[in-house]
């Protein structure tokens, strides 16, 4: 669900717009027939689901959902714009909606009377353009928290308690170090707290490796950089300035991968974005911990043979903890064909109508309260605690949220920071070597 896009994104449309390619409608468009794409397999029955309530209550009307792989998602996505074969709507992520909207290739979406106060703060604030206009509606919304074997734990003496109070600091790592220490073990046996720790040759790490992770860090490191007080842009929302040059941030970093240095964490090499991520790794029982989001939840609980509890981002210098709040958003496209059906679709989607439906089916955390409290009921109907999720929403004195970075070249942004952070990860390259990284970035940023 939130893995990455394409970097020339940007590029293609750009292309397109110059040589006026993009100017049909969306595939199988009719004035009886809204097309709607999103990629999550989890949720389409949710969705066929709205469709039918959707139908019902618009008689002559017609939603076709086709549902896609990420990585083809946004390929035929991008090819759609340009080709103009794209959807009437289509789910939306933050990190394009940048671009999307500075290539003009979404419709504004002022007129759906959207209120803030209707869904979990902060959601339907970060789909508004830099030009003022809103361009998404929210759909839902995700934290990230520490996943753990409970087995592991409880073998290396730490309760639910003690994990769920861990903290944690770039100068010796706190609490949370000490853990993630103890829960290594090499193949002889060994612990990393304990005497003789091959760091070498390790069975079974505290933490499981989600790569470098680019410029965001969502389920990596960004917990950690919040929590000491760092901020990836002068400006919450259409910032001008990016800050990987910060000493606090570089300090994170530095901490942070030295992890895998000191053996806790997995070298570089064995993270593979396709076939070993973070959950992989933990369900083979080569990691013990692993943070992840909670569009995860599901995968984490059907882990055969484990008991895969959660636990909340440990607390940081700051004296809070932190944890990215990202959410998803139905947006309509520039060229649709049928943009009165798909405002209709759109407002339903954002409606407690649809969104309680969404909830009941227990995969992800719907954006208006209503179909949260939905989302959680169905998940204690399966026995799964999802409050390391939920209590971050709820409690914004012990918890810090914040987005993922809004602005203008994100795919840009990444480009330059997925080798950057993999050479200070897995080459060695020191932390000061993002100055001139960001440097670049933020010249970009200022075009």
């Amino acid at each position: 669900m939130r893995l990455r896009t394409l970097t020339a994104l940007a590029g293609a449309l750009t292309l397109s717009l110059v040589t006026g390619c993009a100017q049909g409608g969306g595939t199988g468009a009719s004035s009886n027939t809204v097309t709607y794409w999103l990629w999550d397999a989890n949720q389409l029955p949710a969705y066929q689901a709205c469709a039918k309530g959707f139908e019902k209550e618009n008689p002559g009307l017609d939603v076709r959902i086709t549902q896609l792989g990420w990585s083809d998602y946004w390929t035929k996505l991008t090819a759609g714009f340009i080709a103009g074969t794209q959807p009437d709507v289509f789910t939306d992520h933050i990190q394009n909606f940048g671009q999307f909207a500075d290539l003009k290739v979404l419709e504004p979406l002022d007129d759906l009377g959207i209120d803030d106060s209707a869904y979990q703060p902060g959601l339907a604030a970060n789909w508004i353009g830099k030009d003022g206009h809103r361009y998404g509606a929210p759909k839902d919304w995700d934290t990230v928290a520490l996943f753990y074997n409970a087995r592991m734990t409880a073998d290396a003496g730490l309760t639910p308690e003690e994990l769920n109070s861990l903290s944690w600091n770039p100068e010796d790592g706190g609490t949370f170090e000490k853990a993630i220490a103890r829960l290594t073990i090499d193949r002889n046996g060994r612990r990393g707290d304990e005497p003789g720790f091959d760091r070498h040759h390790v069975k079974v790490y505290g933490l499981a490796t989600g790569g470098g992770g680019y410029g965001d860090g969502q389920t990596q490191w960004s917990n950690f950089a919040a929590s000491a007080g760092w901020d990836y842009l002068d400006k919450a929302r259409w910032g001008t300035k990016y800050q990987y040059d910060s000493r606090i941030f570089q300090s994170v970093i530095k901490w942070y991968f030295g992890l895998a240095k000191k053996g806790y964490m997995p070298p570089l090499t064995d993270y593979n974005v396709q076939s070993n991520q973070q959950n992989t790794q933990v369900a083979a029982g080569k990691a013990a911990t692993a943070f992840d989001g909670a569009w995860m939840i599901s995968t984490y609980a059907g882990f055969k043979g484990k008991d895969i509890r959660t636990a909340l981002t440990p607390v940081g210098p700051t004296g809070k903890r932190a944890t990215m709040m990202n959410g998803l958003a139905d947006s309509i496209t520039k060229a649709s064909k049928n943009k009165a059906g798909a405002r209709k679709w759109v407002s339903y989607l954002a409606s407690d109508a649809c969104q309680k439906v969404v909830g009941r089916y227990g995969v992800v955390f719907p954006a208006t309260p209503a179909g949260t409290e939905a989302a959680v009921a169905a998940y204690r109907k399966k026995r799964i605690d999802v409050s390391a999720f939920t209590e971050p929403v709820a409690d914004n004195k012990r918890f810090r949220t914040f987005s993922y970075p809004i602005a203008s070249y994100s795919a840009d942004m990444t480009a330059l920071m997925q080798p950057a952070m993999e050479d200070i990860y897995g080459n060695g390259k020191p932390v000061s070597s993002l100055d001139e990284t960001n440097d670049q970035i933020n010249l970009i940023l200022s075009q």
